[in-house]
């Protein structure tokens, strides 16, 4: 059986080169493409060498996707329109990483899942896919009658604030208890306004070198749950990523989250 050729948007980054290890190293996938940005000093450098290990054949290149079995794209929102259009010119799935995306940017993705199967999720990760099922239930359990607070950490160089796990996090309480995250979100607190009912509130922490770090907080009067999950390796969001592409590649049109890719729906 064939191994699935997987293409990675954004490979310089910190995130593209654990793309470029998973996919290298599944035992169902190989590395079909490496894609940087036209200016890069990297262009024609191989991957496998670029990433420390075994060289790979494939060498970093401006975009073409021409001939893969699926695309991966953690790399800009600038980037968007590019992956788009070239994952459907050549009916490619794609696993869509990016957060921080527009209105607009959102409305064309969903446009291009009429066409093609896109997986967008915030976070790949399989423990927090999983907490997203415990946040539902404690939400629906718990009601209004609990304040919830998401306190976030990650490494000092991510540009979005909050992350999209923390908002990933924060749909799932806010869909559970009936409400739109819209009109509950509070961003960090300033001021002399009271807290109101049925307030989500963020608060983003950024430092150091955390991988990311999430905490939803369930508080009542004379209780308090918290449920956390902390990522200690860019590692885990990488294979998740390779775990939704080879399921995406036998997918129809449509856009799916990582709730479907791991069967929790």
């Amino acid at each position: 059986m064939s191994k699935l050729k997987i293409g990675i948007m954004g490979a310089s980054g910190r995130m593209g080169r654990m793309l470029i290890e998973a996919a290298m190293t599944h035992p169902k996938t190989e590395l079909g493409g490496a894609y940087v940005r036209s200016i890069s000093s990297l262009i024609g450098v191989d991957a496998g060498e670029f990433i420390g290990i075994d060289k790979s054949g494939i060498t970093l290149s401006t975009l073409d996707a021409a001939g893969l079995g699926a695309m991966i794209d953690f790399s800009l929102p600038e980037a968007l329109d590019d992956v788009l259009d070239q994952c459907v010119t050549h009916k490619i799935p794609l696993v869509m990483g990016v957060t921080g995306l527009s209105d607009d940017q959102e409305a064309k993705l969903k446009h291009a899942a009429k066409h093609i199967a896109i997986i967008y999720a915030g976070n790949y990760s399989t423990g927090v896919n999983l907490s997203l099922n415990l946040l539902a239930t404690t939400a629906r359990v718990l009601g209004l009658d609990a304040d919830v607070e998401i306190i976030e950490h990650h490494h000092k160089h991510k540009i979005d604030a909050p992350s999209g796990t923390a908002l990933m996090m924060a749909r799932a309480v806010a869909e559970a208890r009936g409400q739109t995250l819209n009109n509950t979100a509070v961003y960090g607190r300033e001021g002399a306004a009271k807290r109101q009912a049925g307030d989500i509130g963020f608060h983003a922490v950024r430092g150091g070198e955390i991988v990311g770090e999430h905490t939803v907080e369930f508080i009542m009067d004379g209780e308090i749950i918290e449920i956390t999950h902390k990522a200690q390796s860019r590692a885990t969001f990488a294979t998740g990523a390779v775990r939704a592409a080879l399921w995406a590649a036998d997918q129809p049109a449509g856009l799916y989250d990582m709730q479907d890719v791991l069967g929790l729906k």
